[in-house]
């Protein structure tokens, strides 16, 4: 039996802690697991739902209490409430080893994840797996940062995978409408960012372009349709990833072999197959032909031409 705590003194378990250090003091506060990430995310609302209480401790495993006067000295105010808000917006959460590495692991497949939907095959336009992805930031040596998004470090991880096999972020696909007027203009600029103009159309004194840009160029386009068309043009995002329609799975890194067109192409499923061998007569091939097209498709049955097999032993080859 434990003899070093009172019986009667009741501990603070099972608890997520923050803690900030300001003015050469520590001060925490408990608050309920997994309630902290919700709060700065703006999910949970209610404070109650966050703390278990809104004392502020010097250190919440013993339970020790911060001095009045270290809270006036640092935070100006003994406002509890208020002093909680700025230790949960500023303070640093205390987790342990098992539930950092949880949350290590599960920010580096949100960052693999959006590498998936946002990157592309520049040679075939078709999206990369996730298990290659993330087989190839291991490769780089990639380690999340829990203060970043997981957005903001697969853009910054991209030129890293470039420099070992060819990806690059999915274009986006943009309906652009401008007064007449200004489309040479327009034109202009897409050439000048490597756009691929898909498709131009005029109509009522207005040309509307389709066209596929590097996400990057998306801002430029704004300021261009508010300052040069003076808020008259328009842009209609069709697509955010623009990917290979044929594509109905996912990239390798080894490169998939192009068909081979010497091959001649395989009979259609519902075409009725007759099997013909070399060493049989012509004539015999022609017969079954015509025995199948007359009577194949009402009895519901298929002829085979069988042809030599060989390899089999003598007691079977009179048969």
């Amino acid at each position: 039996m434990n003899t070093n705590y009172l019986a009667g003194q009741k501990r603070l378990t099972n608890i997520a802690v923050v803690r900030l250090k300001k003015a050469g003091k520590r001060f925490e506060v408990a608050c309920y697991r997994n309630k902290v990430s919700d709060w700065r995310a703006g999910i949970e609302k209610d404070l109650d739902e966050v703390l278990q209480t809104t004392a502020i401790f010097s250190n919440v495993g013993k339970g020790v209490m911060a001095a009045k006067e270290d809270l006036m000295a640092a935070f100006g105010t003994s406002d509890e409430e208020k002093i909680c808000l700025e230790i949960l917006a500023k303070g640093e959460l205390q987790v342990s080893d098992k539930e950092r590495q949880s949350q290590q692991d599960n920010l580096f497949k949100d960052v693999a994840g959006i590498l998936v939907d946002k990157t592309v095959n520049p040679e075939t336009s078709r999206p990369y797996t996730l298990t290659m992805l993330e087989r190839a930031l291991r490769d780089v040596h990639f380690n999340p940062d829990s203060k970043k998004s997981a957005k903001q470090q697969a853009l910054e991880v991209l030129p890293e995978l470039q420099k070992r096999f060819p990806i690059q972020r999915a274009r986006m696909r943009l309906k652009l409408q401008v007064p007449q007027q200004h489309q040479q203009e327009l034109l202009d600029m897409l050439d000048g960012n490597k756009a691929t103009v898909e498709g131009i159309e005029q109509a009522a004194g207005n040309s509307t372009v389709i066209t596929q840009v590097e996400p990057g160029v998306f801002r430029e386009l704004h300021n261009f349709m508010q300052d040069t068309t003076n808020r008259h043009g328009r842009i209609e995002v069709l697509s955010f990833a623009v990917m290979s329609e044929a594509a109905a799975g996912s990239e390798d890194f080894n490169t998939i072999p192009a068909a081979d067109t010497d091959k001649p192409p395989p009979a259609p499923a519902s075409a009725a197959a007759v099997v013909t061998s070399p060493s049989r007569p012509a004539a015999v091939r022609h017969q079954q032909q015509q025995q199948q097209q007359q009577h194949g498709s009402a009895a519901g049955s298929v002829v085979y031409d069988r042809g030599p097999i060989e390899g089999l032993p003598e007691d079977f080859e009179s048969r």
